[in-house]
């Protein structure tokens, strides 16, 4: 059977752990057993090597080497086979200078040259070795013999055996490699609770599953149409996707930063770093309405989505402007049949001069209120608004007021956002009070926009957090939520470099005021421009 390799993480590192520990322990134990092994014979060397300078220190060895024969039963054999006994060396040799043996443990031996050369102990140096006799191998020691008056008459030599060196060395065996099966049982061990982890970690999956997953989880962040940011348990973003860099206004290079780093404070940061709770929080991001989620993960962090609401929110102001100009139609359609009727009872009456002052005394009050509007309000869009706002207002019993103070010339740059501006702070007006004043003034190229009520007014603790994100005391619509008329109101003056604050009412309510700067163009006077204002300001002069 062919022996597969497992597919999944842990299993391979598992096999890959076990493989490097077993190793480790292996080269770990030849280590430790090859010094171990010259320990020892060095070891047996030297215990050669004492026996041997105990023996030859003994002066009647040397004496009875010069005075005797050689032979079994001979006064040198008889010490030597004593020292030997003694200290359990496998054989002590004393020799004369011509190298003939007077001891050995083979008494055969006695009287026959030496088998290895003795020159080097007989010249008057020590010498160790390990070397192979006529008993096999051994550890072995030779050391010069010498009399009382210091000369050299012969040399001795010790051999320990080297199969008790073997023996030794076989003996730390068992502890050494019981030591290392431990050792490598913990290793396995560890190993082991490493691959568990793993596997929790990569859920079982093999390389290949988690290669093909993190390139799916890049196709899919980067082509969904939400914005999704990742921050891990220290606030700093670990994943931008690319939709997330467009609605924040954030480069690459923002991943691995701190959220606060790269985003300005407000209400936007703090969603996003979990400081606000609930769920599809609604923001204001450069301009974009956003709705954000967070979801906490395992390690701490979090991951954020957030969904670009702002073609809705502005398909859903236009739903709003569409239902009051439906409420206005609806208010003048109200009024004009009553006035049908009133006319219509004239008429039958056979009153035709009061019908006839009641239909111009109608048609004259609408015109003069329509002409006010225009007169002060020059361009279309706004002096519209205030118009239909105007019978939005008469319709809920509200008083809406154009103040005296009120003049705008016709050069607004973007009236679209002069709209958005004027009808958010109109219509929070109208919802709470029974009176409403509105006040546009041109102060150079800055459009000033103030609007007044008589409603409960707001606290000054309250005063900024009116303008942001989400804050509403009223009922949400059920095509959008609420919170975010006065917070594009602060962005608007904001983008134009201008502000948005309000402050009491003197007798009671709230003033709103808005300050945009370089709102309105630079208006040319002409000579013919000037002409027709001397012209209307002359006595009696007439403006055509």
């Amino acid at each position: 059977m062919r022996i597969r390799w497992p597919r999944r993480v842990f299993a391979q590192v598992l096999l890959v752990q076990l493989a490097i520990t077993t190793g480790v322990i292996m080269l770990a134990t030849g280590l430790f057993l090859a010094p171990l092994s010259a320990q020892l014979d060095d070891q047996a060397m030297r215990q050669a090597l004492s026996i041997a300078q105990t023996t030859a220190a003994e002066p009647a060895v040397a004496y009875d080497l010069t005075s005797t024969e050689p032979s079994p039963a001979g006064a040198v054999q008889v010490r030597a086979e004593r020292i030997r006994r003694a200290t359990g060396a496998l054989y002590i040799v004393v020799m004369d200078t011509n190298g003939v043996r007077w001891s050995h443990t083979e008494t055969a031996q006695i009287g026959r040259h030496v088998s290895t050369d003795p020159s080097v102990a007989l010249a008057g140096q020590d010498i160790m070795q390990i070397d192979r006799g006529t008993l096999g191998r051994s550890a072995r020691a030779k050391v010069p013999l010498r009399d009382d008056q210091g000369e050299i008459v012969g040399a001795v030599s010790v051999g320990i055996a080297y199969d008790s060196v073997h023996e030794s060395l076989m003996a730390t065996l068992p502890s050494l490699l019981l030591y290392a099966g431990a050792a490598l049982a913990v290793g396995v061990l560890a190993a082991f609770g490493v691959s568990r982890r793993l596997q929790r970690r990569t859920h079982g999956l093999a390389f290949a599953d988690i290669s093909a997953l993190l390139d799916e989880r890049e196709a899919m962040l980067h082509g969904i149409r939400e914005g999704v940011v990742a921050l891990d348990r220290y606030g700093r973003i670990r994943l931008l996707n690319d939709e997330a860099q467009r609605l924040l206004g954030l480069g690459p290079d923002a991943t691995g930063r701190a959220l606060d780093d790269v985003l300005p404070p407000g209400r936007t940061t703090d969603v996003l770093a979990g400081r606000v709770d609930g769920a599809d929080l609604l923001t204001v991001s450069g301009g974009r309405v956003l709705v954000a989620n967070l979801m906490p993960t395992g390690d701490g962090g979090a991951v954020a989505t957030l969904r670009d609401r702002t073609e809705l929110e502005l398909l859903g102001r236009e739903l709003d402007s569409t239902h009051g100009l439906l409420d206005a139609l609806r208010a003048q359609d109200h009024e004009h049949a009553n006035r049908l009727h009133t006319l219509l009872g004239l008429l039958e009456l056979g009153l035709h001069d009061e019908a006839a002052d009641f239909v111009a005394e109608v048609a004259d009050g609408h015109r003069a209120s329509a002409e006010q509007v225009a007169e002060r309000v020059h361009d279309p869009l706004l002096s519209a608004l205030l118009v239909g706002k105007s019978a939005i207002a008469a319709e809920r019993g509200v008083s809406l007021r154009i103040s005296p103070a009120t003049l705008l010339p016709d050069q607004v740059v973007d009236p679209r956002d002069l709209v958005t501006v004027l009808g958010n702070l109109i219509d929070n007006a109208l919802d709470v009070a029974s009176f409403v004043e509105v006040e546009l003034l041109a102060e150079g190229t800055t459009a000033v926009l103030r609007v007044s009520d008589n409603g409960p007014g707001v606290p000054p603790e309250m005063r900024e957090r009116i303008f942001a994100e989400g804050w509403s005391t009223k009922q949400s619509p059920a095509h959008r939520g609420r919170g975010l008329g006065l917070a594009l109101v602060r962005r608007l003056a904001e983008r134009y470099g201008g502000m948005a604050r309000v402050t009491a009412r003197a007798g009671g309510g709230a003033v709103f005021t808005v300050v945009l700067p370089e709102a309105l163009a630079v208006r040319e006077v002409t000579a013919l421009t000037a002409l027709t204002a001397l012209t209307a300001l002359a006595p009696g002069g007439e403006s055509r």
